[in-house]
């Protein structure tokens, strides 16, 4: 019998096939709060934050990887995925102390922290406002800097209309807002996703977690020069060249505005390159975070 399947075949099982993990729950400041979690506790907490509306899978291929120098811990953010969701409008603020309670509960005072997109928005909000627990800072298409109604607009349409009504074609329309090549939203993906915008009430929490794409709420969110230029962290920032939230010329300037600061565009990538070129973002993203 032939094998009918597409040669580009993918899911996130598959992506962890071969990598020892565990998936779990955490007590963050009364906040339960799921994770996944590779390597071992012995060896540098690398924290990984997801971006807006996502969930910790946005990081199955480079548990693996990191894994072999790291204890690597992906969480659902506040409101986002399995974990708790409380009735608030979901602020920068909001999220950082999560993080700080997810810290606490791993027994750790400081962490590497990687954010894409929402998730390096609450990384350089950690940075800045509590630097002595970032060791380095990883910054991956990250918000934060630059506030374009017409994403905003677009971003908050797919998702709340995701989110009211969580059929296939709808969260593929999500996720593939996500990738340059769009054939990269696997069946996996989509059916992961489409479980977590299920969950009864879920269409109102995420009209709370949009409530940063309102410009009167997103403008006092926002990192200010001054922030950027007093991060201490040795810092890298990641953008690609098909970003659909911003150009690369404005990650480049988030860079700069950054004292200790790399910087690299990753070619024929949208807002997931951890995912879209897992290999050179392992590669690149390990040799950040040992120094090399």
């Amino acid at each position: 019998m032939s094998d009918t399947r597409p040669s580009n075949f993918s899911s996130v099982w598959a992506d962890l096939r071969g990598v020892t993990f565990s998936q779990g729950y955490l007590d963050a400041g009364g906040i339960k709060t799921r994770y996944i979690s590779s390597g071992s506790p012995d060896k540098p907490l690398l924290l990984c934050l997801h971006g807006v509306g996502g969930h910790a899978e946005a990081y199955s291929r480079n548990f693996g990887p990191h894994g072999e120098h790291f204890w690597v811990v992906a969480i659902d953010m506040l409101g986002h995925g399995w974990t708790d969701k409380p009735e608030i409008n979901y602020q920068v603020k909001d999220y950082a102390d999560h993080v700080l309670a997810v810290l606490k509960a791993l027994g750790r005072e400081r962490a590497h922290i990687t954010g894409e997109s929402l998730g390096g928005w609450v990384a350089t909000y950690l940075a800045v406002h509590r630097p002595e627990v970032v060791d380095h800072l990883v910054l991956n298409t990250a918000g934060g800097w630059t506030a374009h109604p017409e994403v905003m607009a677009r971003l908050k349409s797919l998702s709340n209309q995701a989110a009211e009504d969580p059929s296939w074609e709808r969260i593929k329309t999500r996720l593939e807002f996500l990738m340059c090549d769009k054939s990269m939203v696997s069946d996996d993906l989509i059916e992961t996703r489409r479980s977590i915008y299920s969950q009864p009430g879920f269409a109102d929490t995420m009209k709370r977690i949009m409530c940063l794409q309102e410009m009167e709420i997103r403008r006092p969110n926002m990192i200010t020069e001054e922030q950027y230029r007093s991060i201490k962290a040795p810092s890298l920032v990641v953008w690609t060249s098909h970003d659909p939230t911003a150009t690369p010329a404005e990650g480049k300037e988030i860079s700069e505005m950054i004292p200790n600061c790399k910087y690299v565009v990753m070619n024929e990538c949208g807002h997931w390159p951890q995912f879209e070129d897992a290999d050179l973002f392992n590669r690149l993203h390990i040799d950040f975070l040992l120094d090399k």
